[in-house]
């Protein structure tokens, strides 16, 4: 067989091992944002009860910063596969539960397993694109990896507000079962057993001195910035639009075209990192720097042009960032501490999920929402200015 025959042979076996990863991306994404997005229109006990709505949405994410770590270090140990599979099929179980118990009291233990599952099977499927896919195909991985997530979020509250409206929370909890078990399956095929990879003895002291390291953090507070520009975007775009005049029409395709460019960026920046034509460090600086200059648009442009440009910008920028920082995370992090450091990495993301609609809304309250904007902007930026000036770290094999 000639060398050309076994480099694609080589690749489509890693195209059938990654695709169920990414597959797994769009579950946890789609799980998280089919019904959050939907609590308050479909509950209208839940529209006038705004701490019992805060702690709901809460739960999942709540889940996931809290054992996305612990699920990391598992999958170092016994290997990624196995927790992968698990979590998987603890999705599938905990929305199954919520079908058969057919009680909408059980929605916030329903929501808070479904999160501790997607805070195994999230990390495991990190560690696995990353050691599966060579170093040279490593940013394309990421980027489809990062591309089904994003499909997950645009989708998700779409579909998932047409399926509660047909048939309330149990159609879409059904839904979620069958996605969740069709995945686990296909994995079950396809994905390799990875054996877990010799490790040394870690202390605590050995474990806060490797994620105080420049290799995590830099890529982290990447992901952490593009993620709170993100979701900022997606839920103050429609306020700005509102108080511009613009109708929900306008305004929801804002945040589609948002959604669109950050999905379908990712793999062509994935692509351009392993030709050689992007690094990570000057990519995640520009990726930040154009997600700081969409996130500025809105208060010198408050119009329906100005709305569309902000999502093209903070879509982009996002797309830019995401795949790339993944790719210097792996790149960074000895491979048999891949889990955990994927782990970790999450809860990055998770707090910019968190904490970036809270700085704009914590502005916008004591002065308008493009000031947050304008706020979350220089926090972009500096971000860029903390990336850019910090040395590179020493890559792992």
């Amino acid at each position: 067989m000639s060398s050309t025959s076994e480099s694609r042979s080589a690749r489509r076996r890693e195209l059938m091992a990654v695709r169920p990863l990414f597959a797994a991306g769009f579950v946890t994404a789609f799980g998280a944002h089919s019904i959050a997005a939907n609590l308050g229109a479909s509950s209208p006990d839940l529209a006038t009860h705004l701490l019992a709505l805060g702690v709901l949405l809460a739960l999942y994410d709540g889940a996931e910063v809290l054992l996305k770590p612990v699920f990391g270090s598992l999958a170092d140990r016994i290997g990624p596969r196995p927790v992968l599979l698990g979590g998987l099929l603890g999705f599938t179980a905990a929305s199954a539960a919520f079908v058969q118990a057919g009680d909408p009291a059980w929605l916030g233990l329903a929501r808070f397993a479904q999160g501790a599952a997607a805070a195994a099977f999230s990390p495991a499927a990190g560690a696995m694109i990353a050691r599966i896919a060579p170093d040279r195909r490593r940013g394309r991985a990421f980027g489809s990896y990062g591309a089904w997530k994003g499909l997950g979020y645009a989708l998700g509250p779409l579909l998932g507000g047409v399926l509660i409206s047909v048939g309330g929370y149990e159609l879409l909890f059904g839904a979620l079962t069958v996605l969740a078990l069709v995945v686990a399956g296909w994995a079950a095929l396809s994905v390799p057993r990875l054996a877990p990879l010799p490790r040394a003895r870690q202390t605590v002291i050995d474990l806060a001195r490797r994620l105080t390291d420049r290799g995590f953090l830099i890529p982290t507070l990447a992901l952490a910035a593009s993620t709170a520009a993100l979701f900022s975007g997606v839920g103050f775009l429609p306020v700005l639009g509102q108080r511009a005049g613009l109708g929900p029409v306008a305004t929801g395709a804002a945040v589609s075209i948002l959604a669109a460019v950050a999905a379908l960026s990712q793999p062509w920046v994935g692509r351009a990192r392993d030709a050689g034509r992007l690094v990570d460090r000057t990519g995640v600086v520009l990726g930040l720097l154009v997600t700081a200059a969409g996130l500025a648009v809105p208060a010198a442009v408050p119009h329906l042009s100005g709305l569309f440009v902000a999502a093209v910008l903070i879509g982009a920028g996002t797309g830019l960032t995401t795949p790339l920082a993944f790719a210097a995370l792996a790149a960074a992090s000895p491979s048999e501490r891949l889990g955990q450091t994927m782990g970790a990495a999450e809860i990055g993301r998770e707090l910019g999920d968190a904490g970036g609609p809270l700085l704009v809304g914590g502005l916008a309250a004591v002065a308008t929402v493009a000031v947050g904007f304008l706020g979350l902007a220089g926090v972009s930026a500096l971000s860029a200015v903390g990336v850019a000036l910090t040395r590179p770290p020493a890559r792992h094999s």
